[in-house]
């Protein structure tokens, strides 16, 4: 993904470079003046957007984070402290960074409306004592010093435009890389992320620490382009404010966030003008978040939609499955990967497992099937570890894994799919890939994507069709060549001929990549093709185990399957 990354940099590099030539150029000093403040506008919009575009959740305290930043540089210059505004505008940002962090605690277990209330207590707090303290010179009009090289209005705008290139340009190699993959799989599905290895915790707390030093930095801009500032800069209406903005413009894009920086500081401008209420604006970027947040497009993601129609997707040629650049399997380190000893699982008075035992043993495939309700899913879910209320015991070549939540299970060499597709829309194909194993190399993504003939890694998921989704789902999974792969129901909404070439490739599993599979499944004839051994739940037992010849012919099973008793059977 750095070739795409450098490729996006340089045209955002371009752009602003040319963009802020004829603002210099060009425009008046008052508009020189006015496009400066878009800008800095833009870096806390963009802030913003790291944590409610990208990450999905809700912060309405990000004035506050720039507070801190702007009351840093200020405190700064008042203590002469050595440097310049340069070095000041970093120490505010890292300054933010622990109230980003204590921010971001809540947001490990609240979500919505109750996150949201949260943060805008923080604010309020915030605003308050704002209020009864003064900015660092204020009361002597102490002036924070611009840079030397950029002391004039026309060169601080150059400033502040190099800082913001570096921060989009930051974000963007971010946004691509796992880390930033991980955001927008916690905004999609927690439950998925957590199944490639993600850390929920580290992810959100990652993105409020990381976006609270972007507003910081935006308040130290602030700092030097206001010279001194007071409370009323940071207000909490502001945060809300800007709060709406971001997610009507998409500001986790560059774009998005100039696009905003631009309607926050021009619109109250023209307003002005007309001598019409101010309020008008905030009323109108309201009516914007809620048009986006009801259609699920932002403006920064219609125009690339529309951008994209302009260039057909490519799909990866398919590769022989024998290919060297897939990723070297692993080493089998136990004869048996997967023990499950009676595993019982209850919901009050249901039991939704009764004292289940299986093994995959590696290099296999196994199959789970049963009737609906048979307990499959719930079987998975406790493998998998996002359900700790279970008795009996999972081991992993040996090893117990009681104790260990999901993400750490899939760390371990235990991956799953899912009955429904969970993968981030707003991902590329190799984005996703990167997502759910470290360390792949572009020939390796290749090799993995052209087995399975899926897209090209630059293709956007939210183009790919269902289908090709649930490909997707699997090529991941095993591109981590964990030591069991649990697959559910892989075949589900593909046709014959999809889910006989599916069966083959599940069939090359072990030797490919290393893995054992559990194949649960309700398609019988790709369990005949791939399994070796299969067992068989019926309300939560186990009423069938072996090859499935033998055990698709038991009387019990075809009972289960279909009413047919055996005296029926046998006359």
């Amino acid at each position: 993904m750095t070739r795409a990354s450098l490729r996006a940099s340089l045209a955002l590099v371009a752009a602003l470079a040319v963009g802020g030539a004829a603002v210099v150029g060009l425009l008046p000093s008052y508009w020189v003046f006015l496009a400066t403040s878009v800008l800095i506008t833009g870096v806390a919009l963009q802030s913003l957007g790291l944590v409610a575009g990208r990450t999905g959740m809700i912060a309405l305290c990000q004035m506050s984070f720039a507070g801190v930043g702007a009351w840093t540089v200020g405190y700064l210059n008042l203590a002469e402290a050595p440097g310049d505004l340069a070095v000041w505008i970093l120490l505010g940002g890292l300054a933010a960074v622990p109230f980003g962090v204590a921010i971001g605690l809540p947001a490990l277990r609240l979500r919505g409306i109750n996150l949201a209330i949260v943060t805008l207590s923080f604010a309020t707090a915030f605003d308050t004592i704002l209020a009864t303290i003064t900015y660092p010179g204020q009361t002597t009009f102490l002036q924070v010093p611009r840079p030397a090289l950029f002391d004039s209005d026309g060169s601080y705008f150059v400033f502040v435009q190099i800082v913001y290139a570096v921060i989009a340009v930051a974000l963007e190699f971010l946004a691509r890389s796992r880390l930033g993959a991980s955001w927008l799989a916690v905004r999609h599905s927690e439950r998925a992320a957590a199944a490639h290895g993600v850390s929920i915790a580290a992810s959100k707390l990652s993105a409020f620490a990381i976006s609270a030093f972007t507003a910081g930095i935006s308040g130290g801009l602030l700092a030097g382009y206001l010279g001194t500032l007071v409370a009323e800069n940071f207000s909490m209406m502001a945060s809300l404010s800007l709060y709406a903005v971001a997610v009507m413009t998409g500001a986790h894009f560059a774009e998005g966030a100039i696009i905003g920086g631009l309607l926050v500081v021009m619109f109250p401008e023209i307003l002005r003008r007309f001598d019409l209420p101010q309020d008008i604006g905030n009323v109108l970027f309201a009516i914007g978040a809620t048009q986006a947040l009801s259609t699920g497009e932002t403006m920064s993601e219609t125009f690339r939609r529309l951008a994209r129609k302009l260039r057909p997707a490519r799909r990866t040629k398919a590769a022989d499955a024998t290919g060297a650049s897939l990723p070297q399997p692993a080493a089998q380190a136990a004869p048996v990967a997967l023990e499950i000893d009676d595993l019982s699982v209850r919901y009050g008075s249901v039991v939704a497992l009764d004292h289940v035992n299986l093994k995959v043993l590696a290099g296999t495939v196994a199959g789970l099937i049963g009737p609906n309700g048979a307990g499959k899913s719930t079987f998975i879910d406790a493998v998998a570890g996002f359900l700790h209320a279970y008795e009996g015991s999972v081991k992993l070549a040996g090893a117990a894994l009681e104790g260990r939540p999901a993400h750490l299970r899939a760390r371990a060499g235990v991956r799953r799919t899912w009955q429904t597709n969970r993968i981030a829309p707003e991902l590329t194909v190799g984005g996703y890939l990167n997502l759910a194993a470290k360390g792949l190399t572009e020939s390796e993504i290749a090799a993995i994507l052209g087995w399975l003939d899926c897209p090209d890694p630059e293709v956007p998921v939210t183009t790919v069709d269902a289908g090709t989704r649930r490909l997707l789902d699997v090529a991941g999974v095993v591109a981590a060549r964990p030591a069991v792969v649990l697959l559910d129901e892989p075949a589900a909404g593909q046709s014959h001929e999809e889910s006989v070439r599916l069966g083959q490739r599940i069939a090359q599993i072990p030797k490919l990549f290393g893995s054992a599979v559990l194949l649960v499944e309700h398609d019988m004839d790709l369990v005949r093709s791939v399994c070796s051994e299969i067992t068989v739940l019926d309300f939560g037992k186990v009423i069938a185990s072996g090859p499935p010849a033998k055990v698709l012919g038991e009387p019990a099973v075809k009972k289960a399957y279909l009413g047919i008793e055996e005296e029926s059977v046998a006359a």
